[in-house]
Formats: structure tokens, sequence, C-alpha cells
């Protein structure tokens, strides 16, 4: 890595790379477009989910009917909060993770928001279609993800639904970890520099008021609110919440 945080830059093409990403998981796998490009529909612009548009709306309530359907129960009884940190986790992780790996993979891919394209597929991890990055002067990857597409991703939802910005930031938190944590299993030999791209993230203003680094034994310091949706019940606590901490303490 090079002092101002950029990663050396081999060939970008539409073939190798998005093959690599692709083997380290669902979350990593992403379609490619020229650069300038506008996809057809069904893909839409990524733009529409750091603004609290009526699309992102639309996907917190569908990941509330999706809850509530999971669960047995009417859709009121999924509170909008927590179908809100729901919708917020899964797309925080689902940009997250081809940002990370392609930077480790020494490939940073273009994260600028208006460039980024999306399909609202339910369940899973949503489709998702990025620039082919055409010159080896690539936009510093980290600052793209945290400032132009998880931060304002989080303001979105804050401000569509009520919900904690300290839930939110856990949430980031959460996913980039998850996405380093990924890399590291599906690829040893990227283990390392896996964990520098996540301590690199947290380093930011964004993240860093987790009281935890980034690491295999990461702890996040709120809960993503899953809990709510089976109260009592200990496997409805995530491996890396603060609640699964505390219980372990007792």
């Amino acid at each position: 890595m090079t002092p101002d945080g950029r990663l050396p830059v081999a060939q970008w093409d539409d073939g190798r790379v998005l093959d690599e990403l692709a083997a380290l998981g669902p979350f990593f796998a992403v379609s490619a477009h020229p650069p300038a490009a506008a996809p057809a529909p069904p893909w839409r612009p990524v733009s529409e989910l750091t603004t609290p548009s009526r699309p992102l709306r639309a996907r917190i309530a569908s990941v509330r009917a999706i809850l509530a359907d999971r669960g047995g129960v009417a859709v009121t009884q999924v509170e909008p909060r927590v179908a809100a940190s729901a919708a917020h986790l899964a797309l925080a992780a689902r940009l997250a993770a081809p940002a990370l790996g392609a930077a480790v993979l020494r490939h940073p891919l273009d994260a600028r928001p208006g460039g980024l394209w999306w399909q609202d597929a339910p369940g899973g991890p949503v489709p998702l279609s990025v620039p082919l990055v055409t010159s080896r002067d690539t936009p510093q990857w980290d600052l793209l993800l945290l400032d132009e597409l998880l931060t304002p991703l989080t303001a979105a939802v804050a401000q569509l639904v009520p919900v904690s910005r300290r839930v939110l930031r856990g949430n980031v938190a959460s996913a980039v970890n998850a996405a380093a944590a990924q890399v590291a299993r599906r690829r040893p030999d990227l283990a390392a520099g896996a964990w520098q791209a996540a301590a690199r993230l947290f380093a930011r203003p964004h993240l860093r008021d987790e009281r935890n680094p980034s690491g295999p034994a990461f702890r996040r310091s709120s809960c993503c609110l899953f809990y709510r949706l089976a109260p009592g019940t200990p496997s409805a606590v995530c491996g890396d919440c603060v609640l699964a901490s505390r219980a372990n303490s007792r």
C-alpha cells in the first residue's frame, strides 16, 4: 500500500477480476459495465440508496414484509426500526464487500455512487454492477466507500425511519469486519491485507467511535436490533453483537 492509502493497481479486466471477486462469496460478486454507461432496466442507480428516496423506503418496507413472513407474524408486529436496521445492514454489507475485496486483490473499483447500479431483488445480496476501471489512477476506494456511499446511506435510512445512528454505525462496522473476515477465510493468503483494509476503514471518522478494533474477535459497540424479532432467544443475537459479549461475561 502506498503512503496515501492507494493500492498498486494491476490490469482491471472484466473476466479475471470479476471471477476472483465472485470466488470470495455472493456479497463480493458484481457485474460490470463500461464507464459512464447506463445499464438497461431492471438496473437502477445506486444514488437512490444514498438519499431518503421512495425506492429506499420501499426497500425497507420489503425487508419488513420478508421478516414478518419468516417469523410467521403480521407485518405490524415487526418494528419499523428493526426492518430499517436489517435493510441498512444488508445494503452496507453489499456495498462494502466488493469494495474491500477488490482493494485487497489490488484491483480497486470505482465506488462513486453515480457509476454504480443495483437491482431491487427480494432476498439475498442485491445485484450490483460497477464500472470497469480503465485508468491506473483509480479514486481512493476507502474514502469513496465511507464518505460517498455508506455515510449517506446511513443518513438516508435514519431520516426515513427513527433508528439510532449508533445502531447504524455499528451496522457499517459489522459489515466491514465481516467482509474482511470472509476474505481471510476464503483466501488465507490475503488475510493480512484484508485486516489492514478493514483497519483503514475503522480509522475513518465514521467508524472511529467504535470501541473495539477490527479483527477476528471483533465485537460491535451496539446491537443491530435483530434480537427484537425473537426476544429472549439466544440464537437471535448475532455473533459480533454487544449483547453476546455481555451474555458471555456473566
